[in-house]
């Protein structure tokens, strides 16, 4: 990572607003490489329970139901917290930052590898969803202010491994720890790690980042608990309605009502700049359409994450381990295109990479739309891989276009803004696409088909419509535009020529 950050920007190449903070190259790097390794861990934990939910429902004798929320609660602290690190950013240093970030997640991942009971072990997650939602603003907001333009693509490229990559494997690593051990040696061997990254961070962390300070709007955290909280829980539960649950729609209305508040408490704090979260970057093109699409494919990734592993073990039969297996190809290619998109996007800008990631994330979805049980296992796995070759070649170029459009003074908001949107992003496609495989099966099963035939009928209904959320995707993608400060200086001089 080092000799990314080696190179000087030329002088007027870049606008004062997105000159990067004068940081020794070594100390940059490391720094940055202490985030994504945490990042990584914290990221990996958010579905790492995704096929251990047999097991730990067996071992604390719970319903789908009540061990649901132990992904729900997750992503509902993720959605309160995040809003306020625009808050953070500015308050606190990077160093004390992360050090609460990990003692935060240390403390749950200890918690949860002992828990006696589900309450016990939900806190634990709420506990490690806390410093989940420090680290990742904390990583895009230090990548903007540090790494040189020309090289943010690059950087980029690596920080998205870790976003879109890590969920991915989650799966895969705990159906291998399950195979041999019990469901606690998740977060056991989970433990060692986060503490040699802690011992690696206090370390190399030493950057004195200015701070200042802000006020905090005691009102407008409330109203953001119940706003993103309310919608998060409301998408999540969605399910219920089937059952005839109105809690729902009460926390989808609840939810909404306060956002609309929220929304017009910080638009009335900005004239004294005292908001919770600056709102200013939604009136930036290629941030509107940028964070469209990441939405989008953050919804289709974790609703498939969710749906593919029902379908080959309930569908299928295939064994935990076997599932694992099958996600893993997907994950690794993901993890390897990323960072390569990232060297592409520094030399040719967004547009020519997020059109086909868009066309290959929705292929992806409908060619998943169309599998059986007698699909063999590794077309199966061919179709999930053209779908994580997608989201590779949308994720890194988006969150770099859409935070490098933004204002220096901006960065910490939009990158909350952004870490915000997915989490409502993932709730929404976990719920949309669980919902669609279940009422795919009710509807099968009422005409008469039995058993497994029936859930398939189910899972091809959820990819269905992943795949229509992927072609809104498709439509977006051409809108993205190519920032000024990517353009060669020798292009820019001839544009300025023309007038």
């Amino acid at each position: 990572m080092a000799n990314v950050l080696e190179e000087k920007i030329p002088p007027g190449q870049v606008e004062a607003a997105a000159e990067p903070e004068r940081i020794p190259v070594k100390r940059v790097a490391a720094v940055i490489s202490a985030l994504v390794l945490s990042a990584l861990l914290m990221i990996l934990n958010e579905t790492v329970l995704t096929v251990a939910l047999p097991n730990l429902m067996a071992d604390l004798r719970i319903e789908a139901t009540t061990a649901q929320w132990l992904t729900t609660g997750f992503m509902l602290t993720m959605a309160v917290v995040i809003p306020t690190t625009g808050f953070m950013l500015q308050r606190f240093t990077t160093r004390s930052l992360f050090i609460w970030a990990l003692l935060l997640f240390i403390a749950g991942t200890a918690l949860a590898a002992i828990a006696p009971t589900f309450a016990v072990l939900l806190a634990a997650r709420i506990i490690q969803a806390g410093g989940t939602a420090i680290i990742l603003p904390l990583l895009m907001t230090t990548t903007l202010t540090s790494v040189p333009v020309r090289h943010r693509g690059t950087v980029m490229g690596l920080n998205s491994v870790v976003i879109s990559v890590a969920p991915a494997i989650g799966p895969t690593l705990s159906g291998a720890i399950i195979n041999s051990l019990d469901w606690r040696w998740v977060f056991g061997l989970m433990l060692p790690a986060a503490a040699i990254v802690f011992l690696f961070g206090v370390f190399a962390i030493k950057t004195g980042r200015e701070t200042r300070k802000a006020p905090l709007d005691i009102p407008s955290v409330i109203l953001s608990a119940f706003a993103f909280g309310g919608i998060v829980y409301a998408l999540s539960s969605i399910a219920s309605l089937l059952e005839g649950a109105w809690a729902p729609v009460a926390a989808l209305v609840v939810g909404a009502v306060a956002l609309g508040l929220f929304i017009r408490r910080q638009r009335a704090l900005r004239r004294t700049e005292s908001d919770l979260l600056d709102l200013r970057p939604f009136k930036v093109h290629n941030f509107r359409i940028s964070v469209v699409i990441v939405m989008i494919a953050m919804a289709t990734m974790l609703g498939t994450v969710m749906v593919m592993p029902i379908f080959m073990q309930n569908g299928m039969g295939l064994t935990t381990l076997a599932i694992g297996l099958a996600l893993l190809p997907g994950g690794l290619v993901q993890g390897i295109v990323s960072p390569l998109v990232g060297r592409i996007y520094d030399k040719v800008g967004p547009r020519p990479i997020v059109i086909p990631g868009a066309v290959l994330l929705a292929g992806g979805q409908w060619l998943l739309g169309s599998v059986h049980v007698d699909t063999p296992v590794g077309l199966i796995v061919t179709f999930h891989t053209v779908f994580c070759i997608g989201m590779a070649m949308l994720m890194t170029p988006l969150m770099t276009v859409a935070l490098g459009a933004l204002p220096r003074e901006q960065y910490g908001h939009g990158s909350a803004i952004m870490n915000t949107l997915q989490q409502l992003a993932g709730a929404a496609g976990t719920a949309v696409l669980i919902a669609a495989m279940t009422i795919g099966t009710s509807i099968a099963a009422s005409s008469g088909i039995a058993g497994n035939i029936a859930l398939v009928d189910g899972v091809r209904l959820a990819f269905t419509v992943g795949g229509i959320l992927g072609l809104a995707a498709v439509a977006c993608a051409p809108f993205v535009r190519r920032l000024h400060t990517e353009v060669p200086a020798k292009d820019r001089a001839k544009e300025t020529a023309n007038g």
